[in-house]
């Protein structure tokens, strides 16, 4: 059986870069970056004042008239006019151009103005620039702004924005199945039955798949074989990149899916893995078609095993080839148990926990009171799961493990 990270790898080692696609900027929220985005020139394109005041020359300022008769007064957005003379003033206003000849702005608050006369308060400063954002001083013209992998939020789009790109290469959404199985399943609006629940755990994946950059798709198939096999027939063949599905890949009578997953050319990877929950989860390929996932139907296992190997091959494939292999695969951050806790089963175990942060910077993981893998109430208050290895069988409080964000 193979371990959590010798499953992680054969996962990861299906995912293929998602094919680039042109958005406008404004749909570019949220998506990939596929190419560099370069200054179109310099970061500011000119030397801008950066406050409400007057530009003057340091020289003569730092040489003791602190009186200037201001000449005219320079707008955002203006053309640039000139110093008439190094004895005179400009009033200038925050993101105007500063006049040639003036090397020094001073802030209103340290001016007494009169009769368009400005007299300054303060001391000159050791050197000449102070409130201006010099020419080229964040970035020169050609110098990369974003690089490919770049996941583009708002700061990004304003970026790209400055720099005229109306346009963008963006990678493909994935595009992601989610189905869940099972006759005990009924819809969100219906009344259940005694022996019936509720579908949940296809809205659990699809808003988790979603916040990892996904389109999803959601189905439902009964436990019918035959309605089985025409429904994965037909979603195989419909353009997904990957296919996930909740339940019937464990070893009861009703768990048809690995079967059938063989019987419609879906090449099976591996198919448990020494964890728990999520022991059962089964992964294939089918060759020019999607991955498919395979996650176990209990609440909690359908969810962790999301977590733990759906969205890391989400994020790998939304990795431009050759981008920095670390933007696109998430990895677990440790942190410290608060209290003993221990198993006995030789496998790997993933403990929901609430994460919170101590005086010193550390982070806690305080384990959450969780009735089995069918508990999905006990994830509401979870903000990681830690990944605790089979040996040993007794953790520490003071220990620290890899906890994976929820």
């Amino acid at each position: 059986m193979l371990s959590p990270a010798e499953a992680t790898a054969r996962v990861l080692a299906t995912a293929r870069p998602l094919p680039p696609e042109t958005v406008a900027l404004p749909h570019a929220a949220g998506r990939v970056l596929a190419g560099t985005l370069t200054a179109d020139r310099d970061f500011p394109p000119f030397n801008r004042v950066a406050m409400d005041g007057i530009a003057v020359t340091f020289a003569v300022w730092a040489g003791g008239q602190t009186e200037f008769d201001i000449a005219h007064t320079q707008y955002a957005g203006e053309p640039a006019r000139p110093l008439p003379s190094p004895q005179h003033a400009v009033e200038v206003m925050t993101g105007a151009v500063l006049p040639a000849g003036a090397d020094v702005v001073i802030r209103y608050e340290d001016l007494l103005l009169h009769d368009n006369r400005a007299r300054i308060q303060i001391s000159p400063p050791d050197a000449p620039g102070v409130n201006i954002h010099h020419q080229a001083a964040d970035r020169r013209a050609g110098d990369v702004l974003l690089r490919p992998g770049t996941r583009l939020g708002p700061a990004e789009l304003a970026v790209a924005a400055t720099v005229g790109a109306a346009e963008m290469a963006v990678l493909r959404n994935a595009r992601v199945a989610v189905v869940s199985t099972g006759d005990e399943l009924v819809g969100i609006s219906a009344t259940p039955l005694a022996h019936q629940i509720r579908r949940s755990n296809v809205y659990a994946l699809q808003a988790l798949l979603t916040q990892s950059g996904a389109d999803v798709s959601l189905f439902h198939l009964s436990d019918n074989v035959e309605e089985l096999r025409v429904g994965l027939t037909n979603i195989l063949a419909a353009g997904f990149d990957a296919v996930v599905l909740s339940g019937a890949v464990s070893k009861g009578r009703a768990d048809h899916l690995p079967g059938l997953l063989r019987e419609l050319h879906v090449a099976e990877i591996f198919h448990e893995v020494q964890q728990r929950p999520g022991k059962p989860l089964w992964f294939g390929a089918r060759a020019g078609g999607p991955v498919v996932f395979g996650l176990p139907g209990n609440p909690v296992s359908t969810f962790i095993t999301a977590c733990r190997y759906v969205r890391p091959w989400l994020r790998a494939v939304q990795q431009p080839e050759g981008a920095a292999e670390t933007a696109s695969i998430e990895a677990p951050q440790p942190a410290v148990l608060t209290v003993d806790i221990s198993f006995k089963p030789p496998l790997t175990h993933f403990v929901p926990v609430r994460l919170t942060v101590d005086a010193e910077g550390r982070r806690l993981a305080t384990p959450l009171r969780v009735g089995g893998s069918g508990d999905i109430l006990g994830l509401v208050e979870a903000t990681a799961f830690l990944e605790l290895p089979p040996e040993p069988a007794l953790f520490a409080a003071g220990s620290a493990w890899p906890a994976w964000e929820l």
